[in-house]
């Protein structure tokens, strides 16, 4: 069966995230979302957002890479300023999927403010 591999990033808060006033917390969330864009205007994300719905709290982020390794994808993601700032913590695993999954949209929302 012919499969594509991407390298799927969750991000979440750590066990002791560290703490910032509001202004830097801002600041850092506008870095990260910057950051975000760059690597998906550079070819190296096809898919990134916050999760809703979560089971788990402490689950914030999914990041689908397509670098071809995992060590690259993890290159990447340790240089997020939201993960330097001790924010954030990737886990990165290698997605399997049937071809063309991700060519299709999904379901529109209204989303911030």
């Amino acid at each position: 069966m012919d499969m594509e591999a991407y390298e799927l990033c969750i991000l979440r808060l750590p066990a002791s995230p560290a703490e910032y006033d509001e202004e830097t917390e801002d600041r850092l969330q506008g870095e990260h979302l910057a950051y975000l864009k760059s690597l998906h205007d550079a070819g190296h994300t096809c898919a990134t957002g916050p999760l809703g719905d979560r089971p788990d709290e402490s689950l914030r982020g999914l990041v689908v890479y397509r670098t071809g390794s995992l060590d690259k994808a993890r290159e990447l993601a340790g240089q997020d300023p939201a993960v330097r700032a001790g924010c954030l913590e990737p886990m990165l695993m290698t997605w399997y999927t049937s071809p063309g999954t991700l060519s299709k949209p999904g379901r529109a929302v209204q989303f911030g403010g």
